[in-house]
């Protein structure tokens, strides 16, 4: 079994699918390793850390795609709509490509994949369940999003977080608000506790509240009716637009009072819901500063514009595109265990591909194989006749709008990217 890592193409992204100490673990058990060179110089793992861990480094893209059984990836087919598609006349029919692929953002993403007859893991979609927590890219890189943003948001406010008593005055802390606790936003509020903020967060399930107290920011709550508002597998459901209005119209005085505001509502494969109105923009102090982790995604503030940092009547927007890159060896580490964990399910005891789709890992995240698409939810997503095959009982159906699996993140594939009205719980 030959396990092929090829160097990322999409601009911006410094990650790596595999460390070399992801390398090692399966070297050991006699799996080969191709790397691409350079592969992760940028998220500082050089070429003679995977040569010492027992790969084989290779000057070109064509030859980790020639000899790979399995290629492994950290934006694949799908997510990569820079140049992702260059990689198409590659692949090998029979070959595994796991990576993540937004396969409800760009759901033809497993036409594409399946037309090579080769097979798809959509990292996305591992259902959140026990057993597969250590392979849930969702909440890796949400959690990262989270404690970027906070930084972020210090880094561009006119004021210190922390309250300072000094000979020269008494400086009062940074009021922070986090919209959305999934993943990020538990993240965020953990972050700006420890920095020193006054530390505020919302989301519309009831059980959030718990989670809030228990990393030290305090929940705010409004006078709406939440008891609908969890669907299956801890997701947020996606809300009514009279409920989302009445929401922005209580949450126009919380927001007049912070200082930082941070937004982690993503729906996955859909627009995020907008949060922040223009209205409540010019309600806000003036210095006050909003990071939207939701903006890939169209941003859950509504002058928020991706990848800008944008002054609308005195308040600071910033949409960052792909936080958890910047943070990029501590993002290959996570990413790279959730990656090293997949391959235990998709590997026998003799080092030999097996793909059990009654195990419902495989059947969630596999979206692309054998010339078909084997994925319930992507099917209809296509348009195309259901199956007769039963999915095993275990995989819950999700909501619509929201994959099997753990927002965020955003991220979606990057931000997590969370959920205040529309997102999973735990995640960005």
């Amino acid at each position: 079994m030959i396990i092929g890592i090829p160097r990322e193409t999409r601009p911006g992204e410094l990650r790596v699918a595999m460390t070399p100490t992801n390398v090692a673990y399966w070297t050991e058990k006699n799996v080969q390793f191709l790397v691409q060179q350079d592969a992760g110089s940028a998220a500082g793992f050089a070429d003679a850390d995977y040569t010492s861990a027992g790969a084989s480094v290779v000057k070109e893209r064509t030859e980790v795609f020639a000899q790979a059984d399995i290629v492994m990836q950290v934006q694949s087919f799908g997510a990569n709509t820079v140049n992702g598609d260059d990689d198409l006349s590659l692949v090998k029919a029979g070959q595994v490509i796991a990576g993540m692929m937004d396969p409800l953002g760009n759901s033809e993403v497993a036409n594409t994949v399946a037309k090579t007859k080769a097979t798809a893991i959509a990292m996305e979609l591992v259902p959140r369940i026990s057993r597969a927590q250590s392979m849930d890219v969702l909440s890796s890189m949400a959690t990262l999003a989270g404690y970027k943003a906070v930084l972020i948001g210090a880094a561009a406010a006119p004021r210190i977080m922390p309250m300072l008593m000094t000979a020269a005055g008494t400086l009062q802390p940074m009021r922070t608000l986090i919209m959305g606790v999934g993943v990020a936003g538990l993240q965020a509020c953990a972050t700006a506790k420890r920095l020193g903020g006054v530390v505020e967060a919302y989301d519309v399930r009831p059980a959030a509240r718990e989670q809030i107290l228990s990393v030290g920011a305090k929940p705010v709550e409004l006078d709406l009716e939440t008891e609908s508002s969890e669907g299956a597998g801890g997701y947020a459901k996606e809300q009514s637009a009279e409920f989302l209005q009445r929401q922005q119209e209580l949450m126009t005085e919380v927001l007049a009072q912070q200082d930082l505001v941070i937004t982690t509502a993503a729906v996955p494969g859909a627009k995020s819901p907008i949060l922040v109105t223009t209205d409540m923009v010019k309600a806000m102090k003036p210095g006050a500063v909003i990071v939207d982790l939701a903006a890939e995604r169209g941003g859950n503030c509504e002058l928020t514009e991706l990848g800008k940092t944008v002054v609308k009547h005195g308040v600071t927007i910033i949409g960052p595109e792909n936080l958890a890159a910047t943070v990029a060896t501590h993002g290959s580490e996570m990413y790279g265990k959730n990656m090293e964990t997949l391959l235990g399910h998709i590997i026998d005891e003799d080092g030999n591909l097996k793909l059990d789709f009654e195990d419902e890992i495989i059947y969630s995240t596999v979206i692309a194989h054998d010339g078909d698409v084997p994925h319930t939810m992507m099917r209809d997503r296509l348009g195309l006749p259901a199956l007769e095959v039963a999915a095993p009982e275990e995989v819950a159906t999700p909501e619509k709008g929201t994959p099997a699996t753990e927002t965020t993140d955003s991220d979606t594939q990057n931000s997590d990217t969370s959920d205040i009205s529309n997102t999973k719980a735990g995640d960005a």
